[in-house]
């Protein structure tokens, strides 16, 4: 069994592609070079049903994301999500990612990430094709 790598996350980018297949993510870890996966819309809708909605109206946002450029999209080590796991902790959202060809990837996202996540998602979901609806 692959053991996860673990991230705790700065801050986040996300692109999708234009077939509205996929969001690529990407990930700013506190002293860890970024890291970034692809993520299928089916996985994007599940979270978009899941993730809670932020709360806190003086929520600061996180630091500006990594850059996402064509190399990203074109590098071809960038692995898959086939699915992910998600585990609320005090002030926190861990998600586990399974790959298809490297080990999971587990993010620990604070309260700000999580809701910048949710709101880049809630954007791209005009733009993604939601295959189980």
């Amino acid at each position: 069994m692959k053991s996860a790598v673990i991230r705790q996350v700065k801050s986040m980018s996300m692109s999708c592609d234009r077939v509205g297949n996929l969001l690529l993510t990407k990930f700013s870890a506190h002293g860890a070079s970024d890291v970034a996966v692809f993520v299928p819309a089916s996985v994007v809708f599940w979270l978009l049903k899941h993730l809670p909605v932020n709360q806190d109206p003086n929520l600061q946002p996180p630091p500006a994301g990594p850059q996402i450029t064509q190399w990203d999209w074109d590098h071809p080590n960038i692995p898959r999500a086939f699915t992910v796991q998600c585990k609320v902790l005090p002030g926190k959202i861990s998600m586990t990612y399974n790959l298809d060809r490297k080990p999971d990837l587990t993010v620990v996202l604070d309260r700000s990430n999580v809701e910048l996540m949710r709101q880049i998602m809630l954007a791209y979901s005009k733009d993604l094709i939601d295959l189980d609806a």
